[in-house]
C-alpha cells in the first residue's frame, strides 16, 4: 500500500551552499519550520574547483545534510539543480528532479521570477548578518585560513578539514585579483 502524503505546504530552496554556512542554516530552520516537506536545491551543481565554487555538490550535500541532521532537522531532501541557460525550460527541469513543491524560497532575481511565471508562490527567505555570513566573506576568510570556522556550522568545519578545503581554496584564489 502507498502512503498519498498531501504537498500543499511542501517548499524548494535553491542556493549554491558555496559552502553552507549558518545564515543558510538559520534560513532551513525557519523555512522548514513552515514547511511539512523542505527540499534543497543545490544550484549550479555542475561547478566546482573555482574560486567561486570550490566543493562538488556531493561535498555540499554532506555539508547540507550533516548539519541538518545534527540539528534534528528530518523533513528534508537534497537534489543536485544543474544551471541550463535556456531559461524558459528550467523551472521544468527542476520539477522533474525534485519532489514536488507548491512554494519556492529563493533571492536571486532570475530564479524568482522563472518560478513566478511558472505559477509558484515565490517568497524571499530572509537574510541573517549577510555581512558576515555570505559564501563570498565565507571563500575569502578560508583562503587566509583566518576566523572562517564561526561561520559554519561544526560539521560543515569537519568536511572542509577533511577534504583539505583550505588548501583548495589558496591553490584556486592564490592567482586571483581581489581576494586577499
Amino acid at each position: 500500500m502507498r502512503i498519498v502524503r498531501n504537498h500543499e505546504n511542501d517548499s524548494l530552496l535553491i542556493g549554491r551552499f558555496q559552502p553552507f554556512h549558518k545564515g543558510h542554516m538559520q534560513v532551513v530552520r525557519k523555512v522548514a519550520g513552515e514547511s511539512d516537506h523542505l527540499t534543497i536545491g543545490i544550484g549550479s551543481a555542475q561547478y566546482s574547483h573555482t574560486p567561486d565554487n570550490p566543493f562538488t555538490a556531493g561535498e555540499r550535500h554532506m555539508m547540507i545534510s550533516d548539519s541538518l541532521i545534527e540539528e534534528k532537522i528530518f523533513n528534508f531532501s537534497i537534489i543536485p539543480i544543474e544551471d541550463l541557460n535556456r531559461y524558459s525550460l528550467w523551472v521544468s527541469q527542476v520539477e522533474s528532479i525534485s519532489p514536488p513543491f507548491v512554494r519556492v524560497y529563493s533571492n536571486n532575481p532570475l530564479t524568482k521570477r522563472l518560478f513566478f511565471e511558472a505559477g509558484y508562490d515565490v517568497r524571499a527567505p530572509p537574510i541573517f548578518n549577510r555581512s558576515e555570513y555570505s559564501g563570498t566573506e565565507v571563500r575569502n576568510r578560508m583562503f587566509l585560513d583566518k576566523n572562517w570556522r564561526q561561520l559554519v556550522p561544526d560539521s560543515v568545519a569537519r568536511i572542509i578539514d577533511e577534504i583539505d578545503g583550505i588548501g583548495r581554496m589558496q591553490d584556486l584564489m592564490g592567482d586571483e585579483d581581489g581576494y586577499v
